[in-house]
Formats: C-alpha cells, structure tokens, sequence
C-alpha cells in the first residue's frame, strides 16, 4: 500500500463501519492490518455482539451505533411499522449497554433518537418517514463527530513543535489521525513512538500501521519502555485519545495509560489528553464505570495462548489518570487544563434540523 503524502486523503480505518442495504459491515480490527475482513452484521444484535467481541472499538463503537440504529429503523419499518420508535429505542439501550466504560454509543444514539423524535413532532410519523430521520440522525451524528475530531486535531497540533517526538498508547482512531494531519498541513514533521498495546496490541496493529500509512516515521516498543525513553530525554510529550473525561478533570482510558502519565510527569513530559468534551454525566471518576474484560483475553495474543493453564487473567480495560498528572485535555473547544473543564460549554444539538 502507498504512503498517504497527501493529508487530505483519509487512512484505511477513518472509515472502517458503513451502512449498506444488506446491513452494517465493520472491518475486523483484530485481524488488520494482516487481513482486510469486513464482518457483515444483519441486524443491530449482530453489531452489539462485534462491539462486544472488539471487531471494532475506539470510535468504532460509535459509528456502529449510528448506523446500526438507522438499520433498526429501517427493519422496524417493514416488519413492524406500528412499533418503529420502540424498536430503535430498545435496539440503544442494547449498543449503549456494549462497553460501559466509553460513552460514545449513548452519544450516537442522542443523535438518532433526538432525530426520530423531532419528525414525529412534526407530524412526520409514517415508518418510511421515522425511518429516513433515524438515517438522517445517523448521517449528522457521523458529520458532527468528524467536524469535532477535526477541530480537536487542529488544537492538539498546536501545542506540538515541529520535530516533535511523540508517544502514544492504544489506537486513538480519528483523534490521532486528526492530529498528525493538522500537524501535517501546518507544515511541521512528527515523529512518533507507539506502544504495543497488550491484549490486542491495537498500538501495534493500528496505530503503527496508520501512522506509517500517513507517512510518519514510527516506531514500536513494548507497553513497558515508556518509562525508559521519558528519563532519556527520547520523547517531547505524550498523547493519548481519551474513552471519558469527567468534569474534575480525570482522564480514562486503555489501562496502561496511567502508568505513563506517571511516568512522563516524573520526568517532565507533558501529557495532553484528547477528548472532544468533557462528559457532563460525570462530574468525578467515581461517575464512571470501567469495564472489566475477561481475563481469558490476557491470556492470549493473536488467537494463540501465552500463558499456561494454571496460571489466570485478570483484565480492567480502562484506568483513571488524576489531573495532577494531566497536562492538558485538548478538546474541540480547543486546550484546557484539567482543572479548569468547568469552562467548556457544552453544545446543544438539534438533531431534527439536521439533514
């Protein structure tokens, strides 16, 4: 596959979920970049289960949702017309109820949801109709997040000098990709450092791989060395992408993340933490859930055990960073400190305006 020189042109996994006639297909993140598989989901179980079973993940989710409740939309529509509002309701409270810890499926459905709402009140109750203001819900809530990433990209690029050394941790999807071409249409030249990123070594599979599609020099090591390269000098700041950030300034995200915030404040590093918002729904890190996985999945690496049989797996997908070890959460509103998140306005979308 070529480099991607030109940054207005997308990575492969900046478009990785779509809505077709015979359903949502997602390309299988847990096999990428070695295979190219797309998983055809036919119905909004379908997707919850891929959501769940990590086929997709980051802002995968989220997409997921818009497009798999304009699918339940449109099935209620021809086999349920009578029952189209409560169908889609209860196909999101099923993908919100996926991952608990990242909150981007319950903001996808607002899109949606708000959507179908606004048509009846204005009369537009028919199924064909509730179903064309769910797919519109679903398209605005695909433009809104994109305008938002690209507007956090653009804040986020700023606080990076040219020739910037960066590491990051886990696959920040479009707020990475976001980022690194802002930098790029500024005109300044990144490096990056990624981790592997264990069970799934996302860090490895994805972000490597889209970085390197960018043409950003990367470079792997193991989930680890963080600590090493910071007391080096090797690394000029950090930056992740964020699953929640409370309105006291708590960052959650892939676990790991903590440590190399801890790290990377020891040594004088800077962190800056991407989110488009604070979550207004949680005002201290005791407001959010974190997922614990499986530990079968610590376990095994790429489908082949690593460990054996007598010894166990414990897995919290997420950790909590305090602010005191923040340095900033770049938002679409641009920076804040973390202690200062009360200044966000939070936008108010009308969902039944948009087209």
């Amino acid at each position: 596959m070529p480099l991607i020189t030109d940054p207005a042109t997308p990575p492969v996994l900046a478009d990785s979920v779509r809505l077709a006639d015979d359903g949502v297909h997602l390309l299988d993140r847990r096999v990428f970049p070695f295979e190219r598989t797309w998983v055809h989901a036919r119905d909004v179980e379908q997707v919850a289960l891929a959501i769940e079973d990590m086929v997709t993940q980051s802002s995968g989710p989220y997409f997921a949702a818009l497009w798999g409740l304009a699918l339940a939309a449109r099935h209620a529509a021809a086999d349920a017309p009578d029952q189209v509002t409560e169908r889609v309701r209860a196909a999101a409270d099923r993908l919100i109820a996926t991952r608990p810890t990242n909150d981007h499926q319950r903001l996808a459905a607002a899109f949606v949801l708000d959507a179908v709402d606004a048509a009846r009140a204005r009369g537009e109750d028919s199924p064909a109709e509730l179903a064309a203001a769910a797919l519109a819900g679903a398209r605005a809530g695909d433009a809104d997040y994109r305008g938002r990433s690209r507007a956090m990209g653009e804040a986020a690029a700023r606080l990076l000098p040219d020739g910037a050394r960066v590491l990051t941790h886990c696959w920040g999807d479009l707020y990475l990709t976001e980022t690194v071409a802002a930098a790029q249409r500024a005109g300044k030249e990144l490096t990056f450092y990624c981790t592997e990123t264990r069970p799934y070594l996302q860090g490895a599979r994805l972000t490597a791989e889209t970085l390197a599609e960018m043409g950003i020099p990367t470079t792997l090591i193991t989930d680890g060395m963080g600590a090493s390269l910071f007391s080096r000098g090797e690394v000029d700041a950090l930056i992740t992408a964020s699953d929640r950030v409370t309105l006291d300034g708590h960052v959650v995200n892939k676990v790991g993340t903590l440590q190399l915030a801890v790290a990377a404040h020891a040594f004088g590093v800077p962190y800056h933490a991407l989110c488009h918002e604070p979550d207004p729904k949680s005002p201290t890190a005791a407001d959010v859930p974190i997922e614990h996985r499986d530990g079968d999945e610590v376990l095994h690496t790429l489908g082949r055990r690593t460990a054996s049989e007598r010894v166990r797996g414990h897995y919290p997908a997420f950790d909590v960073t305090p602010p005191r070890f923040v340095t900033t959460v770049v938002t679409d509103q641009g920076p804040f400190a973390p202690g200062a998140l009360a200044g966000y306005e939070h936008p108010t979308h009308d969902q039944g305006e948009q087209e």
